[in-house]
């Protein structure tokens, strides 16, 4: 019976870090949310990237969670001014590593 109670353990364990990231990506989620739907309307379309840095947030966060997922989609916010990037700036496939985003890109 041992086995079944680390069995469960390791269960409630694998759920609860679960839980805890959708927790993590659905609060982070909200203010990006507001920004689309109260702020941006407001505002002149100025984004140089698509997709928009808030819609790079959102899947960001969605494919990658809550750590790697803000770290990215700060990453792009910074990078969005006059001498920034610009252009088609999709979000990397999930296994990527933080080094090869903040690499440059190779020519």
């Amino acid at each position: 019976m041992a086995w079944f109670q680390n069995l469960r353990d390791q269960w409630n364990r694998f759920f609860l870090i679960r839980w805890i990231r959708w927790v993590l990506v659905a609060l982070l989620t909200i203010p990006i949310k507001f920004y689309q739907w109260i702020i941006s309307p407001a505002l002149p379309k100025t984004c140089r990237y698509y997709p928009t840095c808030s819609e790079y947030a959102l899947e960001s966060l969605k494919i990658h969670g809550p750590i790697k997922g803000l770290i990215m989609g700060t990453k792009r916010i910074l990078s969005c001014h006059p001498w920034g990037g610009h252009g088609h700036d999709p979000v990397p496939p999930k296994g990527t590593s933080l080094y090869q985003i903040f690499s440059p890109p190779k020519k």
